[in-house]
Order: structure tokens, then C-alpha cells, then sequence
């Protein structure tokens, strides 16, 4: 009974068609169009869906707002794996998954899928080709950066079938995701805390420079000796989670936050301290 009032007031949802799923994956070249420091992908993310969503979303206004709104936030990923996720996404907006879950998925999954896409194309393939490639060229071969090129192209048309993958996984898994929405969203939710820790750990770093005299001759290094032997990265933890206080619970930009992060560490530099 419940599920019936609920298909009555949930607008329908229209369907995407395979030429609407291989668009999606060309338009994801738009993944860093408006790349920046505070959301990193996210507008060019929304950006690269909102055809999709607004085919899907029909005339209802409010549920393409809420879903556009949803998708420009905070990602950074390979940009030759957003396609999957774009694919799933689209998937899972088209059958109605709810919006904690589509949420969840996209933070959980794009930083797994930046490692792995890294890993295969930046680190793999290309080097490995550009590497045969430059090999040929030092002969004056053209037949060195024909193969480099050509490569490069697979992988630019690589997005089409790689998107089309991602809409047929959410396609298929979307009964098993709503029958278990909510461990889904949980595990997602875990996932993406563990994966923003792991940013945190790589990619912030403060180092204490300063030297505790003890004797004449002797002195304590007060980030190797001391503050590391409590907690290793307490300073980078400690920072991280006041910039997330003064977001969350002041509401400060994260515009200002980069300039004051700039000016403090210019002016601890200049000082010593870090």
C-alpha cells in the first residue's frame, strides 16, 4: 500500500537511450572544464550529466535541482574512469535510487577509481608507449608518434564503452541496491570517510621545525622526537579537522580557508616554525 502512494506522488522517471549513454561518456571531457581548489571536478561533473539528468528528471524541476545541486560536490578522479561512474550514476538516477545512496556511491567510489585509473593509464600505458614510441622517433620513424597517437585516441573513444559498462552494472544491481539501500549507504559512507583519510594523510603535510635546547650541546627536533612519537600526523589531523569545523559548523568559505592556509604557511616559513 505503501510502496503504490509512493509510486503516485514520485515522479515518472524517463529512460536513457544508448545514444543518450554514449553522449553522457563524450561530455565527459567536461570533467575538469571548471576545475578548482574548493570542489576540484565537481562543476564539471554536474556539468557532464545534466543532459542525462534533465532527459531522466522530465518536468519535474524540483527533482533535477536537488539531483544537479547533489552532483556539484566535492570529487577528483581519473578522468578516463569518470565515464564508469557517470554510467552508474545515470543508472541509479533513472530507476529511482534514493539520494543518499547515489551520494554515497559517487564518494565512495571515486577515489578507488582515480588510484586504479592512474595506475593503468598515467603510469602503464602511456609511459610504456611513449617510451616504444620515442624509440622509433629517435631512428626518424614516423611510425613512433603514429603509435603514441593512436593509442591516445583508443583511450579518448575508450570512454564510450567504459560508460556504457557503468550504466549496465547500476542497471543490473539496482533491485539488490534498493532491497539493501541502507547497508549500501553505510558501506559507501565508511568507504568514503576511509578514502578522504587517506587523502588527508598523502596530501597534507606540516612539518615542525623547531628545537627544543636541552643541554648545550644537544636539542630535541620537536616533530621527529616528540610530537610523532605521541601521534604520527596529529598536525595535519589537527588542521584538517578545524578546517572542517570552521566549514561545517561556522560556515567559512573554503575560499578564505586556502588564503589564510597560504598566508599561515608563508608566514610560519619565513619564521622557521614550519
Amino acid at each position: 500500500m505503501a510502496s503504490d502512494e509512493q509510486q503516485q506522488t514520485t515522479p515518472k522517471r524517463h529512460k536513457l537511450s544508448h545514444s543518450d549513454v554514449t553522449k553522457l561518456a563524450l561530455r565527459s571531457l567536461l570533467n575538469q572544464s571548471a576545475f578548482n581548489y574548493e570542489l576540484m571536478q565537481g562543476d564539471g561533473y554536474a556539468l557532464s550529466l545534466i543532459p542525462a539528468l534533465k532527459k531522466i528528471y522530465g518536468d519535474d524541476q524540483k527533482g533535477l535541482s536537488e539531483a544537479i545541486k547533489a552532483n556539484t560536490a566535492f570529487i577528483n578522479t581519473n578522468n578516463y574512469a569518470a565515464p564508469l561512474l557517470l554510467g552508474l550514476e545515470a543508472s541509479l538516477e533513472e530507476n529511482g535510487a534514493p539520494r543518499s545512496t547515489i551520494d554515497g556511491l559517487r564518494i565512495a567510489l571515486f577515489g578507488p577509481l582515480a588510484g586504479i585509473g592512474d595506475s593503468i593509464t598515467w603510469f602503464t600505458i602511456l609511459p610504456i608507449v611513449a617510451g616504444i614510441a620515442a624509440s622509433f622517433a629517435k631512428q626518424g620513424s614516423l611510425i613512433g608518434p603514429i603509435i603514441f597517437l593512436a593509442v591516445y585516441i583508443a583511450l579518448f573513444f575508450a570512454r564510450i564503452p567504459i560508460c556504457h559498462l557503468g550504466y549496465s552494472v547500476g542497471t543490473k544491481s539496482i533491485s539488490s541496491i534498493r532491497a539493501n539501500s541502507g547497508i549500501v549507504s553505510h558501506a559507501a559512507s565508511v568507504l568514503g570517510c576511509t578514502v578522504i583519510g587517506g587523502l588527508i594523510a598523502t596530501y597534507v603535510t606540516m612539518n615542525v621545525k623547531l628545537k627544543i635546547p636541552v643541554t648545550a650541546t644537544h636539542s630535541i627536533a620537536l616533530q621527529k622526537e616528540f610530537l610523532d612519537h605521541i601521534f604520527p600526523n596529529i598536525l595535519p589531523l589537527g588542521y584538517t579537522f578545524l578546517l572542517y569545523w570552521l566549514i561545517k559548523k561556522k560556515h567559512v568559505s573554503p575560499l578564505w580557508l586556502i588564503i589564510i592556509t597560504f598566508i599561515v604557511a608563508l608566514v610560519c616559513s619565513w619564521l622557521g616554525v614550519l
